[in-house]
């Protein structure tokens, strides 16, 4: 379970796939978001779960770049509705081209991802089809929450991680079934790949909330402050209304409740308020929390003991990067 294996058996895959076709003005920035490059977590974890419980993985490579191609579906409408300027270190789809574009082409990669799952027999089809649907809806739920929060002065902690559960984790977690879906495990470990994945999938977004304040900006590929900016009740500004004194309540709130705007200023005094709180601990103990849990699902699924550590191996890189 080589991941590097898995990371460039899929970069071939990509590689050969001639995706610009006519109109070009629909299928180029299809192949710009895909070549952007990213982390490809969603289709190195499908082609690990595969080769979990079969020795021909590559099956799974039309999965994988289903997830794929429905992730950066994802992407370039978040960046749209963001009004995101970066992806990635480079120019956002809608930047680079125009809104038009963006909605347009993101919708075309809806639609490919879907047929991706033709390459199986139709059982396979199915189950893929049904999880996918199943997965693509919650995700647009997520999203949906996300853009509520911003207007909402009343959001809890609990609301926010199942905001994030469906917007992020439900995706991870249907990557890792869909290899096994394609490998023909047992219902039962399927899903508990699943719950792992899930699991997993919260601590991840947590992880990218604190590098989306705290991260370095010639790494991270993304506007660092992104989310103060927009507004965004992330766990860090939760947890601050949770712990800070009324003052720092409500510098906060006020600027928060300002029209999102991309101002250094802004940034600074929120970063500076998340500091003198401690939040930096707080959601790195909960990013822990939600990562031991995950491991805790895998102990329980019967595969062998070299999978679990791969597996395992890989949450915690997943942890401690900082793109």
């Amino acid at each position: 379970m080589n991941i590097s294996l898995f990371q460039d058996v899929f970069l071939s895959y990509l590689k050969d796939k001639n995706l610009i076709k006519e109109p070009k003005n629909l299928y180029e920035p299809v192949d710009y978001i895909l070549q952007l490059g990213g982390k490809r977590i969603r289709p190195v974890l499908t082609l690990m779960a595969a080769s979990i419980f079969s020795e021909n993985y590559k099956k799974a490579l039309p999965a994988a770049f289903a997830i794929e191609m429905f992730h950066n579906f994802t992407l370039i409408h978040d960046d749209i509705m963001d009004d995101a300027p970066l992806r990635r270190g480079e120019a956002t789809v809608h930047e680079k081209w125009n809104l038009n574009t963006g909605i347009l082409s993101g919708d075309a990669m809806l639609i490919l991802a879907y047929q991706y799952f033709e390459n199986y027999a139709p059982v396979i089809f199915q189950k893929l089809a049904k999880l996918f649907s199943k997965t693509a809806l919650e995700v647009c739920d997520g999203q949906q929450l996300d853009v509520d929060f911003e207007t909402r002065n009343n959001v809890t902690i609990p609301e926010y991680i199942r905001m994030i559960s469906l917007k992020t984790s439900v995706l991870i977690g249907a990557a890792l079934k869909m290899g096994a879906i394609v490998s023909e495990a047992n219902e039962e470990d399927a899903q508990k790949l699943y719950d792992f994945g899930f699991n997993l999938g919260i601590a991840f977004q947590l992880q990218d909330d604190y590098l989306d304040t705290f991260g370095d900006p010639l790494t991270f590929g993304k506007q660092v402050g992104g989310d103060i900016i927009e507004n965004k009740k992330t766990y860090l500004y939760l947890k601050t209304l949770e712990v800070a004194n009324t003052s720092d309540q409500k510098t906060l709130t006020d600027l928060f409740n300002q029209k999102p705007m991309d101002s250094s200023e802004k940034i600074t005094v929120v970063k500076e308020l998340f500091k003198k709180n401690d939040i930096s601990k707080h959601i790195k103990n909960q990013i822990t929390n939600y990562t031991n849990a995950s491991f805790a699902i895998l102990e329980t699924i019967r595969i062998s003991d070299t999978a679990k550590k791969e597996l395992k191996e890989f949450g915690v890189d997943l942890m401690d990067r900082n793109i």
